[in-house]
């Protein structure tokens, strides 16, 4: 599984990283960062829950 953004859509709110801080970084400009995208299956849920509280709907998961 691959957690991905659409940085065209990302506003920088940040819930994102409050959920998983170690994969998403909001950077100062507001534009968001993932580190390590590809993501073990076992972290499907959390990853889920960042792409549902997204306000901006700007994550997505992809698969491999």
């Amino acid at each position: 599984m691959k957690v991905g953004v659409d940085l065209s859509k990302c506003t920088g709110h940040g819930i994102c990283e409050s959920i998983a801080e170690e994969v998403f970084e909001v950077q100062d400009d507001g534009s968001v960062i993932i580190h390590d995208a590809e993501r073990p299956e076992a972290d499907r849920p959390r990853m889920q829950l960042a792409v549902t509280q997204c306000p901006a709907a700007a994550l997505f998961l992809a698969a491999e």
